[in-house]
């Protein structure tokens, strides 16, 4: 399957890894073109981010495995786009 855009809840422990370091290490993975990392939460021990991901056929095993080798943790897949292109999300209004 060609993903191309993998939305991530992630939390890591506030002293390691640095979001810059956990940047790089996704940035690594083949097929990964761009990272957009905002933080979510802060508390005493953790911190929480929502992590966008695009690139060309990102393997997900390899991003994950990459990911927990920093120290980090993925909580959930928030969204996940593949195919030959990208559909961005149409918002349906429910009245």
């Amino acid at each position: 399957m060609n993903i191309r855009r993998l939305v991530l809840d992630i939390d890591k422990a506030v002293a390691k890894p640095s979001v810059i370091e956990l940047a790089e290490a996704i940035h690594d993975v083949a097929g990964v073109e761009a990272v957009n990392i905002t933080v979510t939460e802060i508390d005493i021990e953790t911190v929480g981010f929502n992590v966008t991901i695009e690139g060309e056929r990102i393997s997900y095993s390899e991003l994950l495995q990459t990911i927990e080798h920093t120290g980090a943790a993925v909580h959930s897949i928030d969204q996940l786009v593949a195919g030959s292109r990208i559909i961005e999300e149409i918002k349906r209004s429910r009245t």
